[in-house]
């Protein structure tokens, strides 16, 4: 994947995130169709861009970094394929969270 990003980066407040795999298993080990499996929301940050300008033109930096877990909006974000691998572009500002260790 480290390839991938070298050719790669989010400009501006974009940020550059990796869905979290669907849990295909219950805590009691009931198995889930995919059918019924819901949108993953949680998602792992792999790239992010060096930030928006604000209103007074300096640059604000995006809220989240590198390797943090955060959560999604249902909809939205847009989908890139590099090397095979699903990815999903969203503006720092589409980002409902962040998950603390």
């Amino acid at each position: 994947a480290g390839k991938a990003f070298r050719k790669f980066l989010p400009l501006f407040d974009r940020v550059l995130v990796e869905r979290c795999a669907a849990e295909t298993v219950t805590k009691g080990g009931i198995m889930i169709p995919e059918k019924s499996q819901g949108k993953v929301l949680q998602a792992t940050v792999v790239a992010v861009g060096s930030g928006g300008r604000g209103k007074n033109g300096e640059i604000q930096p995006v809220s989240v970094k590198v390797g943090e877990k955060v959560l999604l909006p249902e909809y939205g974000g847009t989908k890139i394929v590099l090397e095979d691998k699903d990815y999903y572009l969203f503006r720092d500002g589409d980002i409902l969270g962040k998950y603390l260790d």
